[in-house]
C-alpha cells in the first residue's frame, strides 16, 4: 500500500518546481528587457517605450442604442357639444294682430282648429276690435250675463271652454280668443263656420 505522506510530499515539490520554474522565467524576462534598454541610450526610444507600456487601452464605443420613440400624444379630447339653446319664446306685438297671432299658437298647440281671417272677421262683427267690449242691451245682458271681449263671451261659457295656458280674465284679448274658438271647434266645427251671433 503506498504511503499517503510520501504521495503528498511528492505532490507539493511538483508545485514548487513549477513555481520556481516561473519565477526564474520572469527573472530573465525582466533582465533581457533591462539589458535591451541599457544598450539603447537614445531618450526617445525610452520614452515611446515607457508611452507604449502605460498606454491605455483604446476606450471601446459601443453604438448608441437608438433613443426610444417618444410615445405619441394621446388626442385631445373633444370639446363638449352644448345643448341646443331652446328657441326664444315667440314676442307678439299689443294690437289685435298679435293677439290673434299668440291666440293661434296657443289654439295650435291644443288641437282647436281656426284661421287668422276666420277670428279676424267675428272679431270685428262682435266688438270691432276693443277688448273690453261689453253688451248691456242684448237677452244675455237682460239676464245678469253680458257679452264681453273681442268675442263677445259671456262668463259661463269663457270659463266652461277656457284654454290651458290663458288668462282667467275675460277681457284679456288672447284667453277670449281662445275660449271663443274652443266654444266655436266644439258648437260649429271652427270660428271658420260662424257668420252671425253664435
Amino acid at each position: 500500500m503506498p504511503d499517503r505522506r510520501f504521495s503528498s510530499l511528492r505532490r507539493s515539490t511538483l508545485r514548487e518546481g513549477v513555481t520556481f520554474a516561473i519565477a526564474a522565467a520572469g527573472v530573465v524576462a525582466v533582465a533581457a528587457s533591462s539589458a535591451v534598454s541599457v544598450a539603447d541610450d537614445s531618450v526617445p526610444s525610452r520614452i515611446a517605450m515607457v508611452a507604449e507600456q502605460h498606454k491605455a487601452p483604446a476606450p471601446v464605443v459601443e453604438a448608441a442604442a437608438p433613443a426610444p420613440m417618444p410615445a405619441p400624444l394621446p388626442a385631445p379630447a373633444p370639446e363638449p357639444i352644448p345643448a341646443p339653446m331652446p328657441a326664444p319664446a315667440p314676442s307678439y306685438p299689443d294690437n289685435l294682430d298679435g293677439w290673434i297671432r299668440q291666440a293661434l299658437d296657443i289654439m295650435q298647440s291644443n288641437n282647436i282648429p281656426g284661421s287668422y281671417h276666420g277670428i279676424l272677421r267675428n272679431v270685428m262683427r262682435e266688438s270691432t276690435g276693443n277688448p273690453h267690449a261689453i253688451n248691456l242691451w242684448d237677452s244675455n245682458a237682460a239676464a245678469g250675463i253680458p257679452s264681453k271681449g273681442l268675442l263677445q263671451v259671456i262668463d259661463p261659457t269663457f270659463h266652461a271652454y277656457h284654454v290651458d295656458g290663458t288668462s282667467w280674465d275675460i277681457y284679456d284679448p288672447v284667453a277670449n280668443i281662445a275660449a271663443a274658438c274652443n266654444y266655436a271647434a266644439r258648437t260649429y266645427g271652427s270660428m271658420d263656420n260662424v257668420n252671425s251671433a253664435y
